[in-house]
C-alpha cells in the first residue's frame, strides 16, 4: 500500500502532468526570473507564481524533459528554467547538484520533493473532518455517559455508549455535531459540522456498549457521537484546473473558528459534488460589496460592487459543500464573499 509520503509525492506528479484545455495561453508575470532555483519549504505553488499571473496554469507551461529521471517531481536545488520550445515559452527541469554524473539512479526520497500547496495547511481536514446530514447524526451511536466520576473523558477513560448497531467495528471516531451549513443565498440545509474529537475502541457490546478513549485532540463530550473507522484514499492525483461548470458560491464558514480569513485559511463554500465541484477546482473569492448610504443626495443606498480579493484551491469535496484552501489574498475576506469561476 502506498504511504502517506508517497500519496503526498502524488499530488505533486498530479499537478504537473494536468493535461486541462484552456481558451488562452497562460499570462508570464512581467516581473518573472529567467533561472529560479528551488529551495526547502517552497511549494509549485509558489514558484509558478514567480514566472505566472495565474499559479494554478503551471501545467500548460511545464516542458517534460523525458532525459531527466522522475521530471514530476522537483526537489530544493533544482533549476526552474524560462526557455523556448517550437516559439513557445515553456518551463523546463534542471536537476541540482545532488545529481551525479554516473549511471546511478537517484536516491533522493521520494517525500523530499516539493509539495503543490502547503500541505500542512490541510492536513488536518484531509481525512478528519466530516459533513454529516442530520439522519447520520440521528442514526450515529452516542456517548450517553462516562461513570459516576466524570462530566467529560481523556484518554483511558470508559465511555459509555448507546445505539451501537454494527458490532463487528472496534475501533472508532469520536466526532462532535458542529453548526449547520446552509447555502448563502436560499437558506437550504447542506449538511452539519463535525468535528473530530478522537478515536475510542469497543471493549464491551451491549446497550449501553463500552468503548476505551484511546486517542484524544479534545475532551470528549456526553452526545458525541461515533463512527466505525474507514481505510480512505487521500487524493492520488491533483489537477488543479478551472471549474467544469459554472460557479455562483458563497463561503459560508472558516473551519477553526476564525473572523478573518486570509492565506492559507480553511473555507468552506456552499457548492459539491452535486453541483459539479471536484477536487483541484481553483475559484476567485469576491469579497461582497456592502451597502452603503447615499449622504450626499439623501437618495437610500447604494450597493457597492464586489472586489476580487483572492484565489482558493478545493481540496475536498462532500455532496452539498466543499472544503477550500485560501491560496492568494490581496486583502481580508470574510463567511459571505463569493465565490465564481476564475
Amino acid at each position: 500500500m502506498p504511504t502517506l509520503s508517497h500519496k503526498l509525492a502524488s499530488l505533486l506528479l498530479g499537478l504537473i502532468l494536468s493535461g486541462s484545455v484552456l481558451a488562452a495561453d497562460p499570462a508570464f508575470n512581467p516581473s518573472h526570473p529567467e533561472r529560479y532555483v528551488v529551495v526547502k519549504g517552497d511549494t509549485l505553488w509558489d514558484i509558478s507564481s514567480r514566472f505566472l499571473r495565474d499559479p494554478w496554469r503551471w501545467p500548460d507551461v511545464w516542458f517534460v524533459n523525458p532525459q531527466i529521471a522522475n521530471p514530476h517531481l522537483i526537489y530544493p536545488g533544482d533549476v526552474i528554467v524560462l526557455t523556448y520550445v517550437d516559439g513557445k515559452p515553456m518551463l523546463t527541469l534542471e536537476r541540482g547538484s545532488l545529481v551525479k554524473l554516473s549511471p546511478r539512479v537517484r536516491s533522493t526520497p521520494i517525500d523530499q520533493a516539493i509539495p503543490a500547496i502547503p500541505l500542512n495547511a490541510i492536513q488536518p481536514f484531509l481525512d478528519r473532518s466530516y459533513v454529516l446530514s442530520r439522519e447520520e447524526i440521528d442514526g450515529a451511536p452516542y456517548v450517553v455517559s462516562f461513570g459516576e466520576e466524570h462530566l467529560r473523558a481523556a484518554s483511558g477513560i470508559n465511555a459509555y455508549v448507546r445505539n451501537l448497531t454494527d458490532e463487528d467495528s472496534t475501533n472508532y471516531e469520536v466526532v462532535r455535531p458542529g453548526e449547520a451549513y446552509r447555502d448563502a443565498d436560499t437558506g437550504e440545509l447542506l449538511g452539519y459540522e463535525a468535528r473530530y474529537v478522537g478515536n475510542a475502541e469497543l471493549t464491551r457490546a451491549g446497550d449501553p456498549a463500552t468503548f476505551v478513549i484511546v486517542q484524544n485532540e479534545m475532551e470528549t463530550n456526553i452526545g458525541d457521537r461515533l463512527f466505525p473507522v474507514t481505510e480512505q484514499e487521500l487524493l492520488e492525483t491533483f489537477y488543479p484546473k478551472a471549474p467544469g461548470v459554472e460557479v455562483a458560491g458563497s463561503i459560508i464558514s472558516v473551519l477553526n473558528g476564525l473572523l478573518e480569513i486570509g492565506e492559507y485559511h480553511v473555507v468552506v463554500i456552499d457548492r459539491g459534488a452535486d453541483d459539479g465541484m471536484q477536487q483541484g477546482d481553483v475559484l476567485a473569492i469576491d469579497h461582497k460589496g456592502p451597502r452603503v448610504p447615499d449622504t450626499v443626495k439623501g437618495r437610500g443606498s447604494v450597493k457597492l460592487p464586489d472586489e476580487q480579493a483572492g484565489m482558493m484551491l478545493v481540496f475536498r469535496v462532500f455532496p452539498r459543500v466543499s472544503f477550500g484552501l485560501v491560496m492568494h489574498a490581496t486583502r481580508n475576506m470574510y463567511v459571505g464573499d463569493r465565490v465564481r469561476n476564475p
